[in-house]
Formats: C-alpha cells, sequence, structure tokens
C-alpha cells in the first residue's frame, strides 16, 4: 500500500453512467461527498469533473478500483484504469487507485442509519460511495499510484 499525501484530494466512484465524487485531506482525515457527475457522453462528464478540480483545487486524485471478491480484475476494472489515466492526461495530477470492494456496501449501510431511502439514496449513493474510498485511501493508502510515466507500488505503506 501507499501513503496518502498531504493536500486537498478528490476522489472518484467510477461508473459508465454516473460518477461519485468525494474531496477531503489526509491531514485532517476525513473526506466529505460533493456531487455525482452525469452527462451525455465524456466529453460532458469530464467538463462537470473540471469545473470540480478548478473548485477544489486538488494535489492528487484518487480513482476507485472495482475487482471481484478474489480480487481478480474485470471490465470495469480496466475501465476505472483507464478513466484514472484520462483524469492524469486532462488534469496532470497524480492518480491513486484504491481497493473499492466494500464501498458501495459501506455507503448503502451509512444511508440506511441516516434513514435515506429509494430515490433520495440514488441520488447521493455514488458520491458517499466516493466518500468511502476516500476515507479508504486516508486509513490505508493507495494499492496504486499512476504518474503518467509508470505504475508502481513498491513505496512502503505508512502506519495508520
Amino acid at each position: 500500500m501507499l501513503d496518502a499525501p498531504s493536500g486537498t484530494t478528490l476522489a472518484f466512484d467510477f461508473g459508465e453512467a454516473r460518477i461519485g465524487v468525494a474531496e477531503g485531506d489526509a491531514e485532517v482525515g476525513t473526506a466529505h461527498p460533493i456531487a455525482t457527475v452525469t452527462g451525455e457522453g465524456n466529453d460532458a462528464k469530464f467538463d462537470a469533473i473540471a469545473k470540480l478540480v478548478c473548485e477544489w483545487q486538488p494535489q492528487q486524485l484518487v480513482v476507485g478500483l472495482p475487482v471481484h471478491a478474489d480480487g481478480s480484475e474485470h471490465e470495469l476494472t480496466r475501465l476505472s484504469r483507464k478513466f484514472g489515466r484520462r483524469l492524469h492526461g486532462r488534469f496532470k495530477l497524480p492518480v491513486y487507485w484504491v481497493d473499492e470492494r466494500m464501498s458501495s456496501l459501506y455507503a448503502e449501510s451509512l444511508l440506511a442509519e441516516a434513514q435515506v431511502f429509494g430515490r433520495k439514496q440514488k441520488a447521493v449513493l455514488d458520491q458517499v460511495a466516493a466518500q468511502a474510498i476516500l476515507q479508504g485511501f486516508f486509513e490505508g493508502g493507495a494499492v496504486e499510484f499512476f504518474n503518467g510515466r509508470e505504475l508502481t507500488a513498491s513505496k512502503p505503506a505508512r502506519a495508520v
């Protein structure tokens, strides 16, 4: 696992239809849901993300990496990696990938505790999943780091 760096971080729960977004800072160690990005086509989604990047001025980006329960990758894993590489290409910020296996279940349980169900839950589920991904990044680090040149997981993890 890689250390969570300091500074503002935006995290993304990538989905083909919706992308949840959360914001936070490792020094404080808390994450907050901020938006759900939707739109017709990638251009509209990336325009909305660009506005969030401009507003929040992050130092790095985090993308949830969906994998099967046994850790093996699938099609959405590939698409999430592609999304992260596009984020890096567009915004020139480092991108960290975080295992998101339990983020949606965690988000659903948080929303159920808050008595948020049905359509109200669907409207915020992806952002709360992004919050869970970012909180996991702050607490446990990342599984991979992408800086435009290479993927590496050789940096030692920070003690939590």
